[in-house]
C-alpha cells in the first residue's frame, strides 16, 4: 500500500492547498499516514510569514535528513511560502530534496509523483468517491497587491489572480456532493476579488452565485481588508441566509502614524467607524481581528493606542504577533529597534487583555441555546462551530458529523464553549 504525509503550517490558504494536494494522492491509490517515517510521498508544506514559522520549516527538514538517507526511494517536496524563483540556495541547503514547488503548484507536485512512480499507474479514483471535510477552505483569490511593508506574501504569492466564478461554483458543488457543509472562501484579501476578470465580478456575486447551491448550508470568507470592505459586502452578511456573521478585520495597530509606516492605507478613525457599520447592520456578528506589536519604531504610547482601541471594539477574537522582520519588505530597511523582551511583553498584554474580553463575551451565552455545524469528534466529544464563529463541544451518542444541532450552553471559556444538546 502507497502511502502519504502533508505537514502544514501557516495560514488556510496553506490548508486549502494541503486538502487538494492529499484529494490529489488519493486519486492516485496513496492512503494518508499518521507519520512522516510511514510514508511513500513526504510534502511539507511552508509558512515563512514570520521567523518563528520559519524555524519551524528549517527544523521539519532537518529531522527527514537520515529517514531519506534510508529511504531515498521515498519523495519529499517542500511547497509553499518558503519556495522563491529562485530555489539554488534551498537545492545546495538540503539536497535531499526531491521537489521544491511554489505556493499552491499541487499539480505540480502530483506530476513529479506520477514521474517517479515505477511502474507508471494508470489507476485512478474518481473525485465523487473521495468524501470531503464538513468545513472546506476554497481559494478564491490568489496573490496580493498591497504590499504591506512587514509583510512577505505578496513576494512569494505573486499578484492577485481571482478565479472565474463558474470554476469556484463547480469545486464548491463538488464538495457538496461529497459530504460538505461549509465554504469559506480565501484571499490574501479577499474583499478584492474580481478586479483582475474581464467582467469585474466582485465577491457578493460570488457569495450570491453560492448561495443557490442545494445542500449548501454555511459560507465564510476571509481575510477582509479595511480598505476594500464595502458596504456592498456588509449588505450580503446581512442579506443572504446562509452568509454567516463573521468577519476577520485585521487592523494591526491602534495608532495612525504605525498604519502608515506599515503601509496600511486608512486611519483608526476610519476603521472604527467601519466596525460601527458592520455591527449596525449585522446583527450578533462576530468580528475577529490581527494586530502586529513592536513595529520598527513603535513607542510606548503608540502600542497602547492599539491597547485601548481593542479595549474599546471588544473584538471576538484577537490574532497578536510580535514583529518579525522579513528579508525583502520594505520594513527591513527599517531599525529592528524595539526590544525583543518589550515586544513579548506588549504580545503578553494583548492577550491577556483579549483573554477578559472573551471571556466576558461568551459568559454572556450561558443558558442559551446557539446553532452549531458539527464538523467532527474529538477527544470524545462533539466539536462544532456556531454561525459568529464560536467554538463548541458538547457529548452524545448520536452521530452529529456534518448536522446541525441546537446546543444548550453549560460553559463558557474565552476560547470555547461547552454545551448539551437540546432535543425535540
Amino acid at each position: 500500500m502507497r502511502r502519504y504525509h502533508i505537514w502544514t503550517i501557516g495560514c488556510q490558504m496553506n490548508k486549502a492547498d494541503s486538502r487538494r494536494a492529499a484529494e490529489e494522492l488519493e486519486r492516485l491509490g496513496y492512503h494518508e499516514a499518521e507519520r512522516a517515517e510511514e510514508a511513500d510521498v513526504i510534502v511539507l508544506n511552508t509558512c515563512v510569514v514570520r521567523q518563528s514559522a520559519e524555524d519551524r520549516v528549517y527544523g521539519r527538514l532537518s529531522s527527514l535528513k537520515t529517514f531519506k538517507r534510508h529511504r531515498p526511494d521515498a519523495i519529499l517536496g517542500v511547497m509553499g511560502c518558503l519556495v522563491t524563483d529562485g530555489v539554488a540556495p534551498l537545492q545546495k541547503r538540503f539536497p535531499y530534496v526531491d521537489v521544491f514547488l511554489k505556493p499552491s503548484d499541487v499539480e505540480g507536485l502530483i506530476e513529479f509523483v506520477k514521474s517517479r512512480q515505477h511502474p507508471p499507474s494508470t489507476f485512478q479514483l474518481p473525485t465523487s468517491s473521495l468524501p470531503a471535510p464538513v468545513s472546506c477552505y476554497v481559494p478564491i483569490i490568489h496573490g496580493c497587491d498591497n504590499f504591506c511593508t512587514y509583510c512577505i506574501v505578496p513576494h512569494r504569492r505573486g499578484q492577485e489572480r481571482s478565479r472565474p466564478i463558474p470554476d469556484i461554483v463547480e469545486e464548491v458543488r463538488s464538495l457538496v456532493e461529497r459530504g460538505a457543509r461549509e465554504v469559506t472562501l480565501l484571499g490574501q484579501n479577499v474583499d478584492s476579488y474580481g478586479h483582475d476578470l474581464p467582467s469585474s465580478p466582485h465577491l457578493v456575486d460570488v457569495l450570491t452565485a453560492l448561495h443557490e447551491i442545494d445542500s449548501l448550508w454555511r459560507i465564510r470568507f476571509l481575510t477582509s481588508h479595511p480598505k476594500d470592505m464595502a458596504d456592498g459586502i456588509i449588505e450580503a452578511v446581512a442579506r443572504l441566509p446562509k452568509v454567516c456573521e463573521h468577519i476577520e478585520l485585521p487592523v494591526q495597530s491602534g495608532d495612525d502614524g504605525m498604519l502608515k509606516r506599515m503601509g496600511r492605507p486608512y486611519t483608526v478613525a476610519q476603521y472604527r467607524q467601519l466596525v460601527g457599520r458592520i455591527r449596525e447592520r449585522v446583527n450578533g456578528v462576530g468580528l475577529a481581528t490581527d494586530v502586529i506589536v513592536g513595529f520598527p519604531g513603535e513607542t510606548e504610547e503608540q502600542f497602547l493606542g492599539t491597547y485601548r482601541l481593542l479595549e474599546e471594539l471588544r473584538f471576538d477574537a484577537v490574532h497578536v504577533a510580535a514583529y518579525s522582520l522579513r528579508p525583502g519588505t520594505a520594513a527591513a530597511r527599517l531599525a529592528d529597534d524595539v526590544p525583543q523582551e518589550e515586544k513579548i511583553r506588549r504580545r503578553q498584554a494583548i492577550e491577556e487583555l483579549q483573554e477578559g474580553i472573551a471571556a466576558e463575551i461568551n459568559q454572556g451565552l450561558l443558558g442559551k441555546t446557539v446553532e452549531v455545524l458539527v464538523e467532527e469528534k474529538h477527544k470524545g466529544k462533539w466539536k462544532g462551530r456556531t454561525r459568529n464563529n464560536k467554538l463548541v463541544f458538547f457529548q452524545d451518542q448520536g452521530d452529529w458529523r456534518g448536522k446541525l444541532a441546537q446546543v444548550r450552553i453549560t460553559w463558557a471559556g474565552p476560547w470555547s464553549l461547552q454545551g448539551e444538546v437540546v432535543k425535540d
